[in-house]
């Protein structure tokens, strides 16, 4: 089961690196699948995120880490801090992306730079993302089947979006990138160089900006929903996931 986190890692980079172009328009169309895959993510975010969250407070208040034993509620202020950070750079690069377009004369090394703060931040979500994956060696095949399926569709979703805005130079340089960072990090798991404490503020950092962007990126406009979808995707991977716990 060691090895668990690095095969989940090498099938969530194949979605970065390829199962992301695939067209799915073709077959269903984009208000439906982006609004069921909304759905299974915003039942992630309730089952599994929120709950960790709640166990990680727990563990962590009998830390003796000097800077947290001054914050009663460390682990929430880490998600919100994550949360608050990647907001912040989403912001910082549309608008600036917006100032690109409506220019004449952009500078190409100053969007390059945007474009690569951009990819770098998602790039040390990955590495944090894939050093987290050591952890479900604990968890049965079924609840590691849904986590990649949960998870799976989250990372769809970003490429979409990141596609969405970069275009080409995201599949010429950044899917490469991202597909490379959630390998990194799970090889780093495996040397398991952070104590569980460490793990547990990491998680919380990244639980954070899970929740931001399952917000920002997963839950369809009103023109591109389909409520329908929406329910069918919370209500099956939500039977699924308590079934298999």
């Amino acid at each position: 089961m060691l090895e668990l986190g690095l095969i989940l890692a090498v099938g969530l980079a194949l979605i970065h690196a390829f199962l992301s172009k695939f067209n799915i328009e073709a077959i269903i169309p984009e208000y439906r699948w982006l609004s069921f895959a909304g759905g299974v993510s915003i039942s992630y975010v309730f089952l599994e995120i929120f709950p960790e969250l709640s166990h990680a407070q727990e563990t962590l208040e009998n830390v003796a880490i000097p800077l947290v034993a001054y914050l009663e509620n460390h682990v929430y202020i880490l998600a919100l801090l994550g949360l608050i950070i990647f907001y912040g750079l989403d912001v910082f690069v549309l608008n600036h992306a917006k100032s690109f377009a409506s220019s004449n004369s952009p500078k190409k090394s100053t969007f390059s730079a945007i474009f690569w703060l951009h990819i770098g931040g998602f790039a040390l979500l990955n590495v944090i993302f894939g050093y987290l994956l050591q952890d479900l060696a604990e968890h049965s095949l079924i609840e590691c089947i849904l986590f990649f399926i949960a998870v799976g569709l989250h990372f769809f979703i970003i490429d979409y979006g990141l596609r969405e805005h970069h275009e080409k130079v995201y599949d010429q340089k950044g899917r490469w990138l991202l597909t490379g960072s959630i390998l990194v990090g799970a090889i780093l798991g495996q040397a398991r160089v952070i104590n569980e404490a460490g793990i547990l503020m990491v998680w919380s950092f990244l639980a954070g900006s899970l929740i931001l962007n399952v917000l920002k990126r997963e839950l369809p406009e009103e023109k591109k929903t389909c409520f329908w979808s929406f329910c069918t995707g919370a209500i099956v991977f939500a039977t699924l996931f308590l079934s298999a716990t």
